[in-house]
C-alpha cells in the first residue's frame, strides 16, 4: 500500500511546543511501551480502555477512511460501543468535511505558496505521466497545476465521477468509515467531536518539502498506472485486505516500511500526533467514558495508542 493512503489520515505536525514538551518524555515511555505492543495475533480493530479510577469503558476504534461499498463492514459491538459512551471522537470532526463554509474557507490553503506549479518539481516525463492520469479522470492540469501534490496524491485512485474522494460516503463506490460512524453517533444522540481540526492537518503540507511530495505523486500514479507494479493487487485491494483481516499491527509495520526513503514522514504525520492524542484521552477517561474512531494505523506500533495508553497503566485489550 502506497503511503498516499494515509496522507487524509494522518496530515499534521505538531507544534515545536508540543514536541519539544513530548520528547522528554518519549524515551521512558517507549522503553516501557515496547512491551506492550499488539502482536499480529491481535486482530481487532475495536479496542476496550479501562483503569483505576474508571467506572465505565472507553473505546478505541480503527478506521479506514475510505473503502469500497462492497467491501464496508461494521460488527455490532462497534455500534454497541458508541451506545455505551458518551460522546464519539474522530481525528477531525467528519461534519467538517461536509460544511461547505469550511470547505470554501480552506480552498486558499490548497495551493502552494509562490507562483511554484507542479510543472516545476516534475521531470517533463513524470509530469506528462501524471497530466495524462488526472486528464483520464476529468481533471485537467490547469486546475490542479499548484496544488500541493499531497493533495492529489490523496485523489489518486478514487473515484472522481462521484464528486471525488471529498464527498459523502457511498455516492462514488465507497463509504467512508468516518461519515458513518457519524450518522450512528448522531442517531444515538452522542455529541461529535475531534482530536484535531481539518485547518490543523491541512498544515502539514507545508511541512514536507515540495520537492518530495512531488515525488511521492509521481510514484503513487506510477503504482496506480502499473508503471512500477505490473502484477498483483491494487494499493486500496491490498490496503483492504488488510484491513479486513483487522491486522493493526501489519497496518503499523506497513506505514514504517512505505515512510522508509521519505526522512521523518512517520514522526510527522503518526508517531507526534499520537503522542498528542494519549494525554487528551487520558484527561477524559474517568469523567467522560468516548469512542475514539482514528486511523487503523494509529493502533499498533511502539509508538502507537495502544502501546501508549498501555505505558501509562491502563489496560486497553481487545473487543473480539
Amino acid at each position: 500500500m502506497h503511503i498516499r493512503r494515509f496522507t487524509l489520515a494522518f496530515l499534521i505536525v505538531a507544534t515545536f511546543a508540543a514536541a519539544s514538551r513530548l520528547t522528554a518524555q518519549r524515551t521512558a515511555t517507549t522503553a516501557t511501551a515496547a512491551f506492550q505492543i499488539p502482536t499480529v495475533n491481535d486482530t481487532s480493530l475495536l479496542w476496550r480502555i479501562t483503569g483505576e479510577g474508571i467506572e465505565r469503558p472507553s473505546y478505541l476504534f480503527g478506521t479506514i477512511h475510505l473503502i469500497p461499498s462492497d467491501d464496508y463492514f461494521l460488527e455490532p459491538s462497534v455500534v454497541g460501543a458508541i451506545n455505551d459512551t458518551d460522546e464519539v471522537l474522530f481525528e477531525i470532526d467528519p461534519r467538517e468535511m461536509q460544511n461547505p463554509a469550511a470547505m470554501m474557507g480552506l480552498m486558499g490553503k490548497i495551493n502552494m505558496r509562490g507562483d511554484t506549479s507542479l510543472e516545476d518539481l516534475l521531470t517533463p516525463a513524470r509530469y506528462d505521466s501524471v497530466s495524462t492520469y488526472f486528464a483520464a479522470t476529468g481533471l485537467p492540469m490547469f486546475m490542479l497545476n499548484r496544488m500541493k501534490p499531497m493533495f492529489l496524491s490523496a485523489m489518486v485512485g478514487q473515484d472522481m465521477s462521484g464528486g471525488g474522494p471529498f464527498g459523502g460516503a457511498g455516492g462514488n463506490g465507497m463509504q467512508s468509515y468516518e461519515f458513518e460512524l457519524s450518522e450512528i453517533a448522531e442517531t444515538a444522540g452522542r455529541p461529535i467531536s475531534g482530536l484535531e481540526t481539518m485547518d490543523f492537518q491541512l498544515s502539514l503540507f507545508d511541512s514536507i518539502p515540495y520537492s518530495v511530495q512531488a515525488d511521492m505523486l509521481y510514484k503513487a500514479v506510477a503504482s496506480e498506472t502499473g508503471d512500477e507494479m505490473k502484477t498483483g493487487d491494487s494499493d486500496l485491494e491490498r490496503m483492504v485486505a488488510m484491513y479486513k483481516r483487522r491486522a493493526v499491527a501489519e497496518m503499523s509495520q506497513l506505514i514504517t516500511d512505505e515512510s522508509a526513503g521519505y526522512g521523518n514522514f512517520e514522526e510527522l504525520l503518526v508517531v507526534r500526533r499520537n503522542e498528542k492524542w494519549v494525554p487528551t484521552i487520558i484527561d477524559r477517561l474517568a469523567a467522560t467514558p468516548s469512542t475514539y474512531a482514528v486511523g487503523a494505523g494509529h493502533l499498533g506500533g511502539a509508538h502507537g495508542v495502544i502501546a501508549l495508553l498501555r505505558a501509562n497503566g491502563y489496560t486497553v485489550e481487545p473487543v473480539y
